[in-house]
């Protein structure tokens, strides 16, 4: 699901126990494009299966009217992140951001996670709200303007396929990301994600989200996200373990 060994402080033995966990399986999956191309050649059955969502779940935020009450004083334009914020959140970009549009207001959701909280830009328009439950996501998303994935691009990030790109589409909101390769392609070829990499950049790019008109980002949005399902997923995956089993006798005879 990751490329865990290139995380802050992750084990040095991490790298050895995939090698001896590759030797002893039958099928490899992987949660994303750039992991599949990075793995693909260390088994020869390896799959990739990019981000899945309950869609339905996310789309409520289309329809949700009422305000959570710590985020119902932030003035708009709103520009929402949730998720964890670690290594892999260029904070640095972040605020220059709010510094270069300060009549923008940055709503940051999420548990701070090996780094530093003092290291966290602290802005009169960014708002660090905490960590919130999977069933409240849709009414903060509701009401943001843009919804941001500022990820800085180092080794934690490589290989990463942020969950929160469809999600984000599902909540029917203008997304902003900077150039992770699993968001770049397929998101931002096909016009549905914005990439910048720049405080500018993302300056820019917001100016476009905020007077762009939704309804054509949202039908084609609703389209790509009509063939992406934890159930579809889970179907494909069930087909090829229960394909490999039929061809490896002594593996039928086990799940028996």
């Amino acid at each position: 699901m990751d490329e865990l060994s290139a995380f802050k402080f992750a084990p040095p033995e991490l790298l050895e126990n995939e090698r001896l966990l590759l030797e002893k399986a039958d099928l490899v999956f992987t949660g994303g494009q750039s992991l599949f191309e990075a793995k693909k050649d260390k088994h020869s059955k390896v799959f990739a299966f990019p981000s899945s969502i309950d869609v339905a779940h996310f789309a409520i935020a289309r329809t949700v009217e009422t305000e959570p009450d710590d985020q119902r004083e932030i003035p708009h334009p709103r520009f929402g992140f949730c998720g964890v914020i670690d290594e892999r959140m260029d904070i640095e970009l972040l605020g220059e951001t709010a510094d270069l549009r300060p009549d923008w207001h940055f709503v940051m959701i999420g548990p701070v996670v090996k780094i530093a909280e003092s290291d966290l830009p602290r802005r009169t328009n960014i708002h660090y709200l905490g960590g919130k439950k999977y069933e409240e996501l849709p009414a903060y998303l509701a009401s943001w303007d843009v919804a941001l994935m500022p990820f800085a691009l180092n080794e934690s990030t490589e290989f990463i396929s942020p969950t929160k790109t469809p999600e984000y589409l599902a909540a029917g909101k203008p997304v902003i990301s900077t150039a992770i390769r699993d968001v770049v392609k397929p998101y931002g070829e096909l016009g549905l994600v914005y990439i910048a990499d720049t405080a500018e950049e993302f300056v820019a790019a917001g100016d476009k989200a905020l007077n762009e008109n939704p309804y054509d980002r949202q039908q084609k949005a609703d389209r790509f996200l009509s063939h992406n399902s934890w159930d579809k997923t889970w179907s494909e995956m069930v087909r090829l373990i229960r394909k490999e089993i039929a061809e490896k006798p002594e593996a039928r005879k086990q799940s028996l």
